[in-house]
């Protein structure tokens, strides 16, 4: 009997040992918050209503964890710097949902439908932009350049 014992004993503690160990393997090397830089604008002078502007930008993130599927999920925010409340766009999922890598690539964001403010002929903004991953951190914010406006 006592042999049963200690090859119950045994059986546990080689359990103890090797199931605690089973882990997901998770490639991120890198930080978790999103990081941004921007690279360029389409245009610094755009006619209102007819003129889109595209900013690229490059990102990167430590668990690739950038954009999602729902369309409802915005995680783009732009904010022009004539106005007080922000624009937010969806942003589709820049690597695949259930992995964990790092990421790293060139964004193009469509800005559409700018106009001017007031009767003057022209008028100059910039814009403020930033990413949200879907562990709602926040990347660092950049501006564009002064963009001018016209009729």
């Amino acid at each position: 009997m006592t042999y049963k014992v200690y090859n119950i004993l045994y059986i546990a503690i080689f359990m103890a040992l090797v199931f605690p160990s089973c882990k997901e393997e998770v490639v991120s090397n890198g930080n978790p918050v999103p990081n941004i830089q921007f690279i360029s604008i389409s245009n610094s002078k755009l006619k209102q209503f007819t003129d889109s502007l595209v900013v690229t930008l490059k990102y990167k993130d430590g668990d690739g964890d950038l954009g999602d599927i729902s369309a409802d999920t915005l995680s783009i925010y732009v904010r022009d710097s004539r106005l007080t409340n922000p624009d937010y766009y969806h942003l589709f999922p820049l690597s695949p949902i259930n992995n964990k890598l790092s990421i790293d690539g060139v964004l193009n964001i469509k800005i559409k439908n700018i106009f001017l403010l007031s009767t003057s002929p022209s008028e100059t903004t910039k814009f403020e932009i930033k990413l949200r991953d879907r562990a709602k951190n926040w990347s660092n914010t950049i501006f564009t350049p002064s963009i001018e406006i016209i009729p």
